[in-house]
């Protein structure tokens, strides 16, 4: 699964709106070990009030925050639980559930174990992985915690009674009303090629979203070539190995960015067909996958809803 530090590596989806009349404020910074950004219509400046909002996500949910929440637990602290904590931690469950297991918040071992967490070491053996399957006990909400980082800050901005904003850190982005440009807010979605030092940018497609979030999940940017096979950052916590499927990048639409962040690094694991039962299951969710057909050529397919915000 996604991992803190490697946030940015996972970046599909890249912003399209542009200038910004009087009236629209814009924040940016670094958190998450990623670059958020914030552009909202507003007559004050609420970057401290924003970061503030961010620290807190960070302070509960961050591997790389030694006072975290979830470091004290993963040390086998004893710690309390906010009521945020425990609100997350209860929708990773719930996606779990519905997924089959195919969203874990214990996966972070195995994930270091393929050296895509701290450290990068020899590849695990059957016998390892076997271990790490039976015994889990360190919490990693990294593919969770940017999207509820963007929701917490939207819910900032919806107290303030603010109705036109974007939200987006590392990719993920939650948007409502309008944009400066007086429309829907325009969202790329990356095209996904071979590019683990974020060189090649060219879109996929350009979406008029607005009253939405959006997050996505691909390994086509995280992934190392060892004794020349190609290993990718997602793990099924299922099997303890690196997928092996043929989807690409997986964009999920819902109410909630967590929602959408969960589900996004779900389908990935799970692979295209079993992603569209879910979907089906869940009409309050839309998603844009991007594979590799049987013979190795792009394809995608999307919901029905996604159809009205592609631009032509």
């Amino acid at each position: 699964m996604k991992q803190t530090t490697l946030l940015l590596a996972l970046l599909c989806v890249m912003l399209v709106a542009a200038c910004q009349p009087q009236g629209f404020q814009k924040n940016t910074g670094m958190i998450f070990g990623t670059v958020y950004h914030v552009t909202y219509a507003y007559d004050k400046d609420l970057q401290k009030e924003i970061e503030e909002v961010l620290m807190a996500v960070d302070g509960e949910f961050s591997m790389f925050n030694e006072k975290s929440t979830v470091s004290h637990l993963n040390r086998g602290e004893e710690w309390p639980q906010s009521e945020m904590y425990k609100s997350l931690f209860q929708l990773a469950q719930t996606v779990n559930k519905d997924t089959e297991g195919a969203f874990d918040i214990t996966v972070a071992p195995l994930v270091n174990a393929w050296g895509f967490g701290f450290k990068h070491e020899q590849l695990p053996t059957k016998e390892q992985v076997d271990s790490l399957l039976r015994v889990r006990d360190q919490l990693d909400f990294s593919a969770i915690a940017k999207g509820f980082g963007c929701d917490e800050v939207a819910r900032l901005l919806d107290a303030k009674g603010i109705s036109d904003y974007m939200v987006e850190i590392g990719g993920e982005v939650v948007v409502s009303g309008k944009s400066p440009n007086d429309t829907p807010w325009r969202i790329g979605v990356m095209k996904p090629v071979d590019d683990s030092l974020h060189i090649d940018g060219e879109m996929q497609a350009v979406l008029n979203i607005t009253d939405k979030a959006m997050a996505t999940s691909g390994n086509y940017r995280n992934f190392y070539y060892k004794d020349g096979k190609k290993y990718a950052h997602t793990i099924d916590p299922r099997t303890g190995y690196p997928v092996q499927l043929t989807l690409l990048s997986a964009t999920v639409f819902a109410d909630e960015c967590a929602v959408a962040d969960a589900y996004a690094t779900s389908f990935m694991v799970m692979g295209v067909e079993k992603a569209k039962e879910v979907l089906a299951r869940h009409p309050e969710l839309a998603a844009y996958f991007i594979y590799n057909d049987e013979d190795g050529n792009p394809v995608v397919w999307h919901s029905d809803a996604v159809k009205d915000w592609i631009v032509e």
